[in-house]
């Protein structure tokens, strides 16, 4: 009795998926442009530093340890470097060892959207600024058990940060009753 060819076949369905990504990112132009993000590219280049534009509009990856937050230890908020939106907050940020600043959570999950990525012939989970629709870094499950078990990697480069004494007058006086509790 033959049996069915269970890893050629799951060989050939990986390849097939993977093509059909690779062939989605790279549609003809007449039907991609109509799904490209509308704005700013132009003046995103402008207003960015070249590794922040490699970082959040092409998915790159800045140097771990060589970058501006992964040991910042002061008191204050991360938000997102395209929209201002508040990404993340010191109180939940923690030393992972990995070179990238770490948190457990987002100051406001609805900021924060979550997307399967598949490249580097990984299975990850990709973390992009819902607003301004960022490339963060990503989430991974191997966070502080006793707070939740998530660790967000972030690319420093995906954030601008505001220190404690900033909040109200960069106007996030709202976020203030983070660092009272």
């Amino acid at each position: 009795m033959e049996s069915f060819p269970f890893k050629t076949f799951g060989v050939f369905a990986l390849g097939l998926i993977i093509g059909l990504i690779l062939v989605a990112n790279k549609l003809p132009d007449h039907i991609a442009t109509k799904y490209r993000k509308s704005s700013m590219s132009s003046d995103l280049k402008s207003r960015l530093t070249p590794i922040q534009y490699e970082v959040t509009q092409r998915n790159g990856t800045e140097p771990p340890f060589k970058n501006e937050f992964w040991d910042n230890h002061r008191e204050g908020i991360y938000v997102d470097i395209i929209s201002g939106k508040p990404l993340f907050s010191s109180k939940d940020k923690f030393d992972s060892g990995c070179g990238w600043p770490s948190f457990t959570k987002p100051v406001d999950a609805k900021e924060v959207e979550e997307k399967a990525d598949m490249s580097h012939m990984m299975v990850r989970t990709e973390v992009r600024s819902a607003t301004g629709q960022a490339h963060l870094g990503h989430v991974f499950p191997d966070g502080p058990a006793d707070q939740g078990g998530l660790r967000y990697c972030i690319n420093s480069a995906s954030l601008r940060f505001i220190p404690k004494e900033d909040l109200v007058k960069e106007g996030f006086a709202d976020l203030v009753k983070i660092f009272e509790q």
